[in-house]
């Protein structure tokens, strides 16, 4: 599975990072994720978190969700990665890339790469895992990061 989102944001590059980066504060700011716990600090750029959010399906009924990461961040390109190593998802690649757009902001791309280790049919993947799942949680992560870099005072030069 390779799937990814995007979304253009009126905001800078760093702004957008910043909140992405900070996922210690996503249970605060993002109403569908329950805890964010880090696990150990690698290096100044690299931890291991330990994650938990909910897909939604009927109001506040939904699927919870939870896989441990080891996330590396790059303030410089900026870039943001993660490679799950626990749970189910344990294999998947994810990246998060700021890319600058003139007069728009800065455009966001979250990729998604996984081959899972159990048996699953390629269309139930894509569809089920890929489509809903990942895509779900990361579409409702994106929309609301993008409406708080928004309203930033720095976001209103763009």
């Amino acid at each position: 599975m390779d799937t990814h989102i995007e979304r253009d944001v009126r905001a800078d590059a760093l702004t957008v990072y910043r909140l992405a980066a900070a996922v210690e504060e996503w249970p605060r700011i993002l109403p569908h994720y329950r805890f964010v716990r880090v696990l150990d600090v690698i290096s100044e750029r690299t931890r291991a978190v330990e994650m938990a959010a909910r897909r939604d399906v009927l109001g506040t009924v939904g699927f919870p969700l939870r896989w441990t990461a080891v996330q590396s961040v790059d303030p410089d390109e900026p870039r943001i990665a993660f490679e799950h190593i626990a749970g189910v998802t344990r294999g998947m690649h994810v990246t998060w890339s700021f890319d600058t757009v003139p007069s728009h902001g800065v455009r966001v791309r979250i990729r998604h790469v996984f081959q899972p280790h159990w048996p699953v049919p390629e269309i139930a993947l894509r569809l089920i895992v890929g489509e809903y799942f990942v895509n779900g949680v990361a579409r409702r992560t994106l929309r609301t990061l993008a409406a708080l870099a928004e309203a930033t005072p720095t976001a209103a030069a763009h």
